[in-house]
């Protein structure tokens, strides 16, 4: 912050939860929820002298003697970045929960009612990312088919090598069956989908597939069968998808697929919650 004057200068970081366009603000409603918001006054200075960060230091000695340094710590509970993809059709931002700070020139120190004039403020748009915790063993879950006319089932395991995976990993995917029916096995799907709740204004849960592959097999009746399969979600093959949750914005390079909510606060708090399922299905000849 660069400061000129004899005025209040104030600082506030928000996390927002936005719902809809700008441009459907037609009747004087805010498509625009705070979920979080923190203002600190950076001059006159009100908190003394604290100790700056070696970036901070760096910084002021580019602005020189006119910079004011200020920080914000964020409650550990407050939601990452995350964006809805837009359809060809959507105009304005995307729905999502974003991260503002917003500096501005103010007459008093504490006037809920003045109006601050749009060339007395500056904006910057930051992103909040996850670190995911040590990885854990994977899930295991087993299956047991029953078919009409056998009176002996298809028995399927799937697991995965670990927990967590990072953006670009390749997820593998064990798949072990002990087929004891009369039916020959042709083919195995293995899917991962996205399931993104939008908690603040509905209940609603949005599933889009994210990645899909079938891989022909031939497994006889009355045999066992074990093997690994790999697939990889992927942001790019996938940007045609309205409405999947993205991670940040669309324009930035680096914008991948939006990380599993791993935060255990109030769902309140957390706006959008996006989880991963991997889906295994099995086809035996004559259907099912």
């Amino acid at each position: 912050v660069d400061v000129v004057g004899v005025f209040c200068v104030f600082v506030y970081l928000a996390c927002a939860f936005r719902y809809g366009s700008d441009d459907l603000d037609v009747i004087g409603l805010s498509f625009r929820r705070d979920i979080w918001l923190k203002k600190v006054q950076v001059y006159p200075a009100a908190d003394g002298n604290p100790t700056n960060t070696p970036m901070q230091e760096s910084l002021l000695k580019k602005v020189g003697e006119q910079g004011y340094p200020f920080t914000f710590q964020m409650p550990t509970n407050l939601p990452c970045s995350v964006s809805l993809h837009p359809g060809p059709n959507d105009k304005g931002k995307a729905c999502g929960v974003d991260f503002e700070v917003k500096a501005y020139i103010a007459k008093e120190a504490s006037n809920p009612d003045e109006v601050i004039d749009k060339k007395d403020t500056c904006r910057l748009m930051i992103r909040k990312i996850q670190f995911a915790p040590t990885n854990k063993a994977g899930p295991k879950v087993e299956l047991s088919k029953q078919f009409m006319m056998s009176d002996k089932p298809i028995h399927m395991e799937g697991s995965l090598e670990k927990e967590i995976y990072y953006h670009g990993d390749p997820i593998t995917v064990i798949v072990k069956i002990n087929n004891e029916t009369s039916k020959t096995i042709k083919k195995i799907k293995v899917s991962v989908d996205q399931l993104t709740s939008v908690v603040l204004y509905s209940s609603d849960t949005y599933i889009k597939d994210v990645c899909s592959e079938e891989f022909a097999e031939n497994i006889a009746a009355n045999s066992t069968f074990e093997k690994s399969y790999q697939v990889t979600p992927l942001l790019s093959n996938n940007r045609e998808k309205r409405g999947l949750a993205v991670d940040g914005k669309l324009k930035d390079e680096d914008t991948n697929l939006a990380s599993t909510t791993l935060s255990q606060g109030e769902k309140e708090m957390q706006g959008i919650i996006v989880h991963y399922k991997v889906k295994v299905t099995v086809t035996a000849t004559g259907g099912g």
